[in-house]
């Protein structure tokens, strides 16, 4: 399978992740207390199909749902249940869709109402280090560039990296090669090309960056039980620059947030 994908094919790839970005919107308006994270999946399963997609993640690997969602201590791969969110809760909601036959995936973490300080800043920052990584997807530079430049400005903040998970190539296939880490040694690793895909996605602990797995063989959870925050986007390199294929603008639009984070990235 080809690291590089066609102009043709990085608009198929950017058609799946932009209704990703759609459904996070749709989601971002709904995500209140007292209502149930299953709710949210259906909400969300909807909400693809009648787009013209297929949920992404229901059925992969035999996962059961179309939505990973993981509150609080949770990192990622949390199964949609019955039980109900709360005040003062995050949540981390991984999407992916698979569109003319190209898949598009990538996550948010929501504040669920007022949360305490010190995650908010946990949030904050885990979201800047995704554009720190994405800065450096660029012709010319390699897997490690992009690993080391999110490692050093979590670490250096006192947070957390996760590491036995990683990002991913995206096509034709959910995960291809190359495997993106959050973490890595500048100037090592697979270099990057013209018309290369990724998802680069952080997954940042307020606490260790040990985690821990539920008997579910999904769930993933930090060791300590603090928060987890986890941010993804698909990016492509175009004209030897990285290019957003996705975007958070639907659920700033939603929440009523202004931001040019992603202005470098159009």
């Amino acid at each position: 399978m080809s690291l590089t994908k066609s102009y043709e094919e990085i608009e198929l790839i950017k058609e799946s992740a932009q209704l990703v970005s759609k459904t996070l919107g749709m989601l971002a308006s709904e995500i209140k207390p007292g209502i149930s994270t299953l709710y949210l999946d259906k909400l969300a399963e909807t909400f693809i199909r009648d787009h013209g997609a297929v949920p992404g993640f229901l059925g992969l690997y035999d996962f059961p749902n179309t939505l990973c969602i993981s509150p609080n201590n949770q990192v990622v791969h949390g199964i949609p249940n019955k039980e109900i969110i709360t005040e003062g809760d995050i949540l981390s909601i991984d999407c992916g869709v698979l569109k003319n036959g190209y898949y598009g995936d990538h996550a948010y973490t929501f504040p669920v109402g007022e949360i305490d300080k010190e995650t908010l800043k946990l949030l904050k920052t885990a979201k800047e280090s995704l554009y720190v990584g994405i800065e450096q997807f660029k012709l010319g530079n390699r897997v490690g560039d992009v690993g080391y430049a999110i490692q050093n400005y979590n670490e250096s903040r006192g947070y957390g990296v996760v590491r036995e998970l990683v990002g991913h190539g995206l096509g034709k296939e959910m995960h291809e090669k190359p495997e993106m880490p959050n973490y890595g040694k500048r100037g090592t690793g697979k270099k990057f090309q013209e018309g290369m895909v990724v998802a680069i996605e952080p997954m940042i602990n307020l606490g260790t960056s040990n985690i821990n797995q539920l008997n579910d063989g999904w769930t993933i959870l930090t060791r300590d039980k603090k928060p987890s925050a986890h941010f993804e986007h698909n990016v492509a390199i175009v004209n030897g620059k990285p290019k957003l294929l996705s975007t958070f603008e639907f659920i700033y639009d939603s929440l009523g947030i202004k931001s040019d984070e992603e202005v470098p990235f159009k």
